[in-house]
């Protein structure tokens, strides 16, 4: 009898991820993704979003692996400090800085400040040298506090369509790492 695949929650950042980002791509592509919808992409609030969440995880049979992108990077770090619940691993991709984009839009302050503790289970942060919404310092500090493994990937942008990420078998790889067998 074979182990089913670990399921991945899929968390896009604000505004959510089109058809043509990785992460819907992904998801199309693969059954055992599922994507967490928030109620609203464009006003979120950091405790709605993180009961989504909660709910969205208590709803898996095993634990799942989160693959966040941008604001949902925060989101998680503010979760796993509240939750009871176990998850395989994270994914977090291109980690929006709250503290910094708070001051431009006010639609993420409740994010702010991002939370620095180490995260209770294995994760990668993906970072980019000319990230428009995190410095490669901070994604940086944000890997060391968090306790996971860092890479960076150049100039990559906001790690989106908008920068030319698509399908992004690299990511893929990364993703297959935290699923394990």
């Amino acid at each position: 009898m074979s182990v089913p695949p670990t399921p991945v929650l899929v968390l896009p950042g604000y505004g959510d991820s089109g058809p043509g980002h990785w992460q819907s791509r992904w998801q199309a592509a693969d059954p055992t993704h599922r994507r967490v919808v928030q109620r609203d992409w464009l006003n979120p609030t950091l405790d709605e979003w993180r009961e989504t969440l909660e709910h969205a995880v208590a709803g898996c049979d095993r634990p799942p692996v989160l693959v966040a992108h941008s604001l949902a990077c925060a989101l998680v770090a503010h979760w796993a400090r509240g939750t009871r619940r176990r998850v395989a691993g994270a994914l977090l991709v291109a980690p929006a800085d709250a503290d910094m984009v708070a001051l431009a839009l006010d639609a993420v302050a409740s994010f702010a400040p991002v939370p620095l503790e180490r995260l209770p289970f294995p994760s990668i942060v993906v970072a980019s040298s000319d990230d428009p919404y995190v410095s490669l310092e901070r994604a940086e500090a944000f890997a060391r506090g968090w306790g996971s493994r860092l890479v960076t990937i150049g100039a990559a942008g906001h790690i989106n369509t908008d920068a030319g990420y698509g399908e992004w078998p690299e990511g893929r790889r990364l993703l297959d790492e935290l699923r394990g067998p």
